[in-house]
């Protein structure tokens, strides 16, 4: 199963390749893609993504993970969700939004088992 593209991007709206959503922040893996709703583990822009805001996307065997911190790098990434995702043994590439998204999309097009979590504003 192949990691679905992200079709476009602009400030707060994301859409996925075969999926008929329009996402604010969303979270992508081979085979799927959902909503990012950051209330469900109490995330904000700071102290920012954390280990159970990734649990899912890992779970779906992932073995990088791409990490779109908004638009205007709002959204922190400490050091501890990073090592998190290196005990797991994936890599991990942190970025602007946009940025992210053509890593993102790249890694999926050469094959790669890839996932994601992007905010697509501040």
């Amino acid at each position: 199963m192949s990691s679905p593209e992200i079709a476009s991007l602009s400030w707060g709206q994301m859409k996925v390749k075969g999926c008929s959503t329009t996402y604010k922040d969303c979270k992508v893996w081979p085979g799927g893609s959902r909503t990012w709703d950051w209330r469900e583990t109490g995330t904000n822009h700071s102290p920012g993504v954390q280990p159970a805001d990734l649990e899912e996307v890992v779970k779906k065997g992932v073995k990088t993970l791409v990490i779109g911190r908004g638009m205007s790098e709002a959204l922190q990434v400490p050091p501890s969700t990073v090592e998190y995702l290196k005990e797991h043994g994936i890599d991990v590439v942190v970025l602007q939004t946009e940025k992210a998204v053509a890593e993102y999309n790249a890694l999926a097009a050469g094959g790669v088992r890839v996932g994601g979590v992007f905010h697509s504003t501040c």
